[in-house]
């Protein structure tokens, strides 16, 4: 038991690369994890990681404990939960990673009401600018758009999405509706600086044909909800997700352009690493945040 909970102790101080991150994520003091630390090192008998002033790195033996006790740590998880399966609700801990916009506007309150419904998890949910490594972060599950291209991940669809091209109609009305992509370097387009993509690069396709088109314009912004509220103020043209301006469009406050032409997958996905295949508690949030979506008629 002893060492369980030492591979525990070590996995949450690898996760988070700094002591003081650790110690904070404890509730403890930051000499009190440097203390354990060295204990545990002590009782395996060699250095697991290298440690600076600000971050910790893993040493060779480091990523060996590490990677083989997360492991086990899975799939004692899964053992437990595979031995109270009879039990009605789902219980214990899923860390969540999603996007700042995404994450507010609907994982957010999907997990307030999925705690609600299950008392017994706790979930913990890191929003970030990007993507992050599920297995270097530590993540049970991450939300993405797009397609999945790491083969170590599985995916269960949760909602149909697509990119859009609008603008509101106070700039249409000052302007010329462009009627294929190449007109967009005419305009004043509102460009989403995230991401390592890019800057202001759109990728459009119509059956077998590609077209790629350098927009510009007076304003761009690295957040989405700044760049979509431009574009409600008439500032220009914008590409943003069907989740987010679904409303806008049925109000008439966005108008669509380019509807016949398509641009890259923004399909909505619970992704999950193989090593944990899909545990009690997992299948039942990834389920119960797809109906959420489903029915909110995004």
């Amino acid at each position: 038991m002893d060492s369980l909970s030492d591979l525990g102790f070590f996995a949450l101080v690898a996760r988070q690369q700094s002591l003081t991150a650790a110690a904070r994520e404890l509730g403890v003091t930051t000499p009190s994890v440097s203390k354990r630390l060295a204990q545990v090192e002590r009782r395996l008998g060699v250095r697991l990681l290298n440690r600076t002033t600000r971050r910790v790195s893993l040493t060779s033996e480091g990523e060996l404990y590490l990677g083989n006790g997360s492991r086990i740590l899975s799939e004692l998880a899964e053992l437990e939960q595979l031995v109270t399966k009879s039990r009605a609700e789902p219980t214990g801990l899923l860390r969540v990673n999603a996007s700042f916009g995404f994450g507010r506007a609907q994982i957010s309150p999907a997990i307030s009401a999925f705690i609600e419904r299950y008392p017994g998890m706790e979930i913990q949910l890191h929003l970030t600018d990007r993507p992050v490594s599920l297995q270097d972060q530590g993540f049970d599950l991450g939300i993405r758009f797009g397609e999945v291209p790491d083969a170590r991940i599985n995916a269960r669809l949760l909602l149909k999405n697509r990119r859009l091209v609008c603008a509101s109609p106070a700039y249409l009305k000052r302007r010329t509706v462009p009627l294929a992509p190449h007109d967009l370097t005419q305009h004043d387009c509102i460009v989403l600086r995230e991401n390592e993509s890019a800057y202001g690069t759109w990728h459009f396709s119509r059956g077998k044909k590609d077209e790629t088109v350098k927009v510009s314009g007076p304003l761009s912004s690295n957040d989405g909800s700044t760049v979509l509220n431009w574009a409600l103020d008439g500032r220009g043209i914008v590409v943003r997700s069907q989740w987010e301006i679904g409303e806008y469009l049925k109000r008439g406050k966005l108008v669509p352009l380019l509807e016949d032409w398509a641009l890259p997958n923004a399909d909505i996905y619970a992704v999950y690493l193989e090593r944990h295949r899909l545990s009690a508690k997992l299948r039942t949030f990834i389920e119960f945040v797809g109906e959420r979506l489903r029915a909110t008629g995004l």
